[in-house]
């Protein structure tokens, strides 16, 4: 088949093999380029929950191949039909656990629904006949519902809290700034918000984990949150996402009281804003995220995911003592959040429009981190060429 990408909103229902397995190629060789500095501290048995696509990812790469570790990831992602690709996700991870292989690293994968017992169970076999005990376990789902055990479906919302909330935001059907009010949500709304993107199912994971004797003493435990600016707080930080990354957060103090005799080091990081498949469903965001990319491309501050998580480790994780804010929280947005980005980006929203939209936002940098999630764009990949999906 000769693919190419197909956008329906703010996604692309189509996804390239080879350009997949580029993406995964250039982020294994810039982990490889780095040296460690903190090795002997480093993670060996990792499991990543939400390994196929960004942060998850790239957390599972670096800790591969930068660091040696064997690891087990857990992802939700959909296989080829005859007439149609796979999702990105599928394609990141068998070319991930191909690469894996070459090296010999042991690198297996649940595909299936992370919330449910079932694929909690074949994890914790794969664990015990595998890697004898994860010491570390990366926590990086980003699901838009779940099934409890009594079979009720819960569904996050993009919503804020209170009030609507209107602000500037950016088409990216048509590239254009439009204005667009974003509902506020009811207390069910936030509650199965919650109950989605909060720290319950992480909590669960850690708990049986911990039960079937396959965590390791003083093992560390991460999941990923955001913060970002003023201008996106109504509907991220203190909006229904917002409430579940506070719950993650809460979920972290209480994982490290509850295992303090374990040693666990439970954290949440949070990371800088990123064009990811999550967040360019949010309102608002993309016109943040294009004015952002502008900004720290010029002060020479951009990073990536792969830059991100590589961060993550080696200034961060393999420390012996982490370095945390005054809430526990391990933060990576720092470049993001220097004063000199944020007032320049805070500069350019108040002046950016459709017509100087080029002038101010990085929208080109934009849609080519788009396009490569679904690997596309990538200038060494014949798209012209007849591919087996």
């Amino acid at each position: 088949m000769i693919v190419e990408p197909k956008v329906k909103g703010f996604i692309c229902i189509t996804a390239h093999p080879d350009g997949c397995r580029e993406s995964v190629r250039r982020q294994i060789e810039y982990v490889k380029s780095k040296k460690p500095e903190h090795p002997a501290n480093a993670p060996k048995k990792v499991l990543v929950i939400g390994a196929s696509t960004g942060y998850g990812l790239a957390s599972r790469i670096t800790a591969a191949f930068g660091y040696g570790a064997d690891t087990l990831g857990i992802m939700f992602e959909k296989e080829a039909t005859e007439k149609r690709t796979a999702t990105p996700g599928m394609y990141n991870t068998k070319a991930f656990e191909a690469f894996a292989a070459q090296e010999g690293l042991f690198a297996e994968s649940i595909n299936g629904d992370a919330f449910s017992d079932d694929v909690k169970a074949q994890a914790i076999d794969i664990i015990r006949n595998n890697l004898g005990k994860v010491d570390m376990v990366v926590y990086s789902l980003a699901a838009p519902r779940r099934t409890d055990r009594d079979g009720t479906v819960y569904s996050s919302v993009l919503k804020t809290i209170g009030q609507d909330y209107t602000n500037k935001t950016l088409d990216l059907r048509t590239n254009e700034i439009t204005r667009v009010t974003v509902p506020h949500a009811n207390e069910e709304e936030v509650a199965a918000t919650i109950k989605v993107m909060g720290g319950e199912d992480w909590q669960e994971w850690i708990r049986q984990l911990s039960d079937a004797g396959v965590l390791a003493e003083s093992a560390t435990t991460v999941a990923y949150s955001y913060i970002g600016p003023e201008v996106t707080h109504p509907i991220y930080f203190n909006g229904t996402i917002g409430m579940a990354k506070k719950h993650l957060e809460d979920t972290a103090n209480a994982l490290r009281e509850q295992y303090a005799r374990q040693g666990l080091k439970a954290y949440v990081s949070v990371n800088k804003g990123l064009v990811t498949q999550a967040s360019s469903a949010i309102p608002i965001v993309p016109l943040y995220m294009s004015l952002l990319y502008k900004v720290m491309k010029e002060q020479g501050l951009h990073e990536g995911c792969i830059e991100q998580m590589e961060r993550l480790f080696r200034e961060r994780l393999t420390l012996p003592e982490i370095p945390v804010d005054a809430e526990n929280r391990i933060r990576v947005d720092d470049y993001e959040m220097k004063p000199e980005v944020q007032q320049a980006v805070r500069a350019a929203w108040d002046a950016v429009n459709t017509e100087n939209l080029k002038e101010y936002a990085d929208i080109d940098g934009y849609y080519e981190d788009f396009y490569h999630m679904f690997g596309f764009r990538y200038d060494n990949i014949d798209y012209s060429r007849d591919v087996e999906i």
